[in-house]
């Protein structure tokens, strides 16, 4: 029988988490730390950055920061470089960095289309690559968490190239999967639904926000704890047989929302 493993318990592993100045970034960040990862969280906002290694490592973990924009596709090998050099290889990517602009799909011009795209799946594809070449080149496998949305399998108003564009993390994770599988590199995503964050407080407070609510069969938004087990289990040896997976995390919502 083979040896029980401890779920969920990543002493000795470095992870790479985009995105990590706010939102859903920090919360994984904190979370993977706690599980006792040592953490590496890129974003372009460095003094936020900073007040999260600072917390990290005020709780007894071990952080570092690289300022770092993803769109800037030359410089996330020299990002990760800086990472492994304060903390050792990198065996967990969190691929969460995304942005959206909420316009009606008649609205949008070339430049919105460009920028959404350009952060919420191209610098999904790059950095996922430039992790995975590390993780063959050195033969130890690891685990790339994608985080796409409900907004990839339900179309939401005004949401219409975000949509396009998580859908597309959503192949992306099982083409990843499919390539990297004999690598022992395992790739899944987690779709979220709305989940209460600083960057979306002021439009659940609003008198149309409290409606999106009061739509949803629980009429309620989780805070980002609701993804604390999942990302957990994804990024730890317990879920070394699972892989190519797309899991939504909504509290319902998928079920009213449209």
């Amino acid at each position: 029988m083979n040896a029980v493993i401890a779920p969920h318990d990543l002493t000795g592993t470095t992870a790479l988490v985009t995105g990590a100045s706010s939102g859903l970034g920090r919360r994984f960040a904190l979370t993977l730390a706690a599980a006792g990862a040592a953490v590496g969280v890129v974003a372009r906002r460095l003094d936020r950055l900073e007040q999260l290694v600072t917390e990290i490592r005020g709780a007894g973990g071990r952080a570092a920061a690289v300022c770092l924009d993803l769109t800037r596709t030359a410089d996330i090998d020299p990002a990760i470089d800086a990472v492994e050099a304060a903390l050792g290889p990198v065996g967990v990517l969190v691929n969460n960095a995304g942005m959206n602009i909420n316009k009606p799909i008649l609205d949008v011009t070339e430049a919105d289309y460009d920028t959404v795209m350009a952060t919420d799946l191209r610098a999904v594809f790059f950095v996922a690559q430039a992790v995975a070449r590390r993780l063959v080149g050195r033969g130890t496998g690891g685990r790339i968490v994608n985080i796409a949305s409900l907004a990839a399998e339900r179309a939401v108003q005004g949401l219409g190239v975000y949509s396009a564009a998580k859908a597309g993390v959503a192949q992306l994770t099982r083409a990843m999967a499919l390539e990297w599988a004999a690598r022992q590199i395992n790739v899944n995503a987690i779709l979220p639904g709305f989940i209460e964050t600083e960057l979306n407080t002021r439009l659940l407070n609003s008198p149309a926000g409290q409606k999106l609510v009061q739509s949803f069969v629980r009429r309620r938004v989780p805070d980002p704890s609701a993804l604390d087990g999942l990302l957990l289990l994804l990024a730890s040896p317990a879920s070394a047989a699972i892989t190519g997976s797309l899991f939504v995390v909504d509290d319902g919502q998928g079920f009213t929302v449209h």
